[in-house]
C-alpha cells in the first residue's frame, strides 16, 4: 500500500537540482511524494513507464522473477538515487520497497522536454544511463565469474561506498542479498560469519545488519579479480 504525503492534489513546485539532475537553470518542475510500506510493489514489469522516481527516504529493490520462479535482484537504490529511467516505454524490472519508503515522482515527459531545451540536464541523464550501464556490467561480471566470497565482498564493498557512513547499515535482508549475488541464503549467512570469524567485520546489532568493516583493505583482498588466463 502507499499513501500520498502531498496534500494538494496537483504536483508540488520543486527544482531539478533538488531531484538530482542539475541544469543550466534550476527549472520548477512539479513532483508528488509517496510513502510505500515494506515490500510494497512501486512499479511492475511491463508497466508503462510514466514517471521517474527518487527514493527520499528509505531504499528500493529492482527484480525480475525468473520463468522457474526465482526471483534476481538486478540493483538496490538508496536515499538520492534516481530510477525508473527506461528506453523503452515500459518497465524492465519490477520495484519494490526494501523498508517503509518515501519517493519523489515526476512525469517522464516532463523530464523529456527540459533535456530537450536544456543541454546539461541532457548531459546528466545521458550520466546517469552511464553509470546504471557499467552498474549492470559489473553485476553480469559478479554473477558470472566471482566466487562466492567474492561477491559478498564486492556487495559490502559497494554499499560501504554507497553509504559513506562509518559503519554500513544494511537496510536490505539476507535473502535480498542472496538474491542480488545468485547465491543461496545458507551461502550468505556461512561467508559472513566466516569474515566475521576473520576479523574482517563486526555485527553491532541482534539482526547483523548494522556491520562495522574493521579492515577494508582486507576485505579487498577477498574481492581480487584474478587476470584472465590465455
Amino acid at each position: 500500500m502507499f499513501v500520498r504525503i502531498t496534500t494538494d492534489r496537483r504536483p508540488q513546485p520543486n527544482t531539478l537540482d533538488e531531484f538530482g539532475l542539475a541544469g543550466t537553470f534550476n527549472r520548477i518542475i512539479g513532483l508528488s511524494e509517496f510513502k510505500y510500506r515494506k515490500d510494497t510493489e512501486i512499479f511492475g514489469e511491463k508497466e508503462p513507464a510514466v514517471y521517474v522516481y527518487q527514493v527520499k527516504h528509505g531504499a528500493v529493490r529492482s527484480y525480475k522473477l525468473l520463468s522457474d520462479g526465482r526471483r534476481q535482484i538486478a540493483a538496490f537504490h538508496l536515499v538520492g538515487d534516481i530510477f525508473g529511467i527506461e528506453n523503452g516505454n515500459t518497465h524492465r524490472f519490477t520495484a519494490e520497497a526494501v523498508v517503509e519508503t518515501v519517493a519523489r515522482l515526476i512525469k517522464r515527459e516532463s523530464i523529456q522536454l527540459v533535456a530537450a531545451r536544456d543541454a546539461v540536464v541532457s548531459h546528466n541523464l545521458l550520466s546517469m544511463t552511464t553509470r546504471n550501464l557499467e552498474h549492470a556490467e559489473n553485476h553480469m561480471l559478479l554473477l558470472g565469474r566471482k566466487t562466492a566470497v567474492e561477491r559478498v565482498a564486492a556487495f559490502l564493498l559497494e554499499m560501504d561506498c554507497r553509504t559513506g557512513a562509518d559503519n554500513v547499515s544494511l537496510p536490505m535482508t539476507r535473502r535480498d542479498i542472496a538474491d542480488y549475488l545468485g547465491l543461496t541464503l545458507e551461502t550468505v549467512s556461512r561467508v559472513l560469519s566466516s569474515l566475521r570469524k576473520a576479523g574482517v567485520l563486526t555485527f553491532l546489532d541482534g539482526d547483523q545488519r548494522e556491520i562495522m568493516l574493521n579492515d577494508r583493505s582486507r576485505l579487498a583482498d577477498f574481492d581480487r579479480q584474478e587476470p584472465a588466463r590465455p
